[in-house]
C-alpha cells in the first residue's frame, strides 16, 4: 500500500501577522508544520502500522508514506518534522512562479504530483491554520477522479480489499462511508494524538530524501497558478485594531443596576 500524505509549513499561530504586497507576509514569521496535518501524518503512521507484518511503519512493513508539500524551500524544516515521526520519504514543490497560489492552484499541483506516484491512499488534514479553508482535499479528489472520505473522526483500512471505511460526526449525526482505492481522505484533530518525534526518528529523519521539484517537473505552465491565476486577491488589510479600555463601575449599592443598564445598551440583554 502507498500512502501519500499532504502537509503544509504555516505560520506559527502564536506569531503576529502581516499582510504584504496582497499575500501574508510569510518570510518574516517564525514557520513551524501545520498543526491539523501532524493528525494526518500520525494516521498514516497508524494505518501501516495495523497492516504491517512488523507492526511497525518503515522498512519492512510493506507500505510506504510519502510526504508531499508545496512550498518555499524552507519548508524543508516542516518536512524534516514530519519525516522524523516516521515517514518514509518527501516530495517538495518549489518554485517562485507558485508565490501567491490560491487553493484551486494548489490543488491542481499537488494533484499532478499525485498522479505520476500511483498512491492507493492520501491523506490531507481538514485545513491549514493560515487559510482554514478545508476545500483543498476535495479538490484534490475531484481533480484526480477518485473517491474522497472528508472530515474522518475513525478510520478502518483493509489493504486486502482495497478498501477504506471511515465514520466522521455530522449535523444529523455519526455517518459511515466507504469507498474504494484510491481514495482521498481528510481527517479531523480529535481522530489521534500524533507522537512526538523520538531522537532515533530525529537523527533518522536528517538521511531520509527530500526530492524537490520546479513547477516544469509537474508539466503545469506558470500561467495556471501564482498570485496571477487566483481567482481572489487581497486589495487592502489594515491591522487588528488596539483593545480598548473597559467601562469601570463603582458599586455604591447600584452596580447590578449599571450593569443591566450598560447589558441592554450593548443589546446583550
Amino acid at each position: 500500500m502507498k500512502i501519500a500524505i499532504c502537509i503544509k509549513q504555516v505560520p506559527d499561530s502564536w506569531a503576529e501577522k502581516k499582510m504584504a504586497a496582497g499575500v501574508l507576509d510569510r518570510a518574516n514569521v517564525d514557520a513551524v508544520l501545520n498543526d491539523l496535518d501532524e493528525y494526518a501524518v500520525e494516521e498514516g503512521l497508524r494505518i501501516v502500522e495495523a497492516n504491517s507484518p512488523t507492526k511497525e511503519a518503515g522498512e519492512g512493513s510493506g507500505h510506504s508514506i510519502t510526504l508531499i508539500s508545496m512550498g518555499p524551500e524552507r519548508a524543508t524544516e516542516a518536512i524534516r518534522k514530519a519525516l522524523s515521526m516516521g515517514a518514509d520519504d518527501a516530495i517538495l514543490i518549489s518554485d517562485a512562479a507558485l508565490a501567491g497560489s490560491d487553493a484551486l492552484s494548489t490543488s491542481l499541483v499537488l494533484a499532478e504530483v499525485i498522479k505520476k506516484g500511483n498512491y492507493d491512499l492520501v491523506i490531507c488534514g481538514t485545513e491549514s491554520t493560515d487559510a482554514r479553508m478545508s476545500v483543498v482535499p476535495a479538490m484534490i479528489a475531484e481533480r484526480l477522479n477518485w473517491a474522497q472520505l472528508t472530515f474522518a473522526g475513525k478510520v478502518k483500512v483493509d489493504p486486502a480489499a482495497a478498501s477504506v471505511e471511515i465514520e466522521r460526526v455530522t449535523e444529523f449525526g455519526n455517518q459511515v462511508m466507504n469507498a474504494k482505492f484510491p481514495v482521498v481522505l481528510s481527517v479531523v484533530e480529535k481522530i489521534n494524538e500524533p507522537r512526538y518525534p523520538s531522537f532515533k526518528g530525529i537523527m533518522a529523519a536528517k538521511k531520509k530524501v527530500i526530492t524537490t521539484m520546479s513547477l516544469s517537473d509537474t508539466g503545469l505552465a506558470a500561467t495556471a497558478v501564482g498570485a496571477s491565476a487566483a481567482w481572489s486577491a487581497v486589495k487592502d488589510a489594515l491591522p487588528r485594531p488596539a483593545r480598548g479600555a473597559g467601562v469601570k463601575l463603582t458599586d455604591e449599592g447600584s452596580g447590578g443596576e449599571k450593569l443591566f443598564d450598560f447589558l441592554v445598551e450593548k443589546r446583550l440583554a
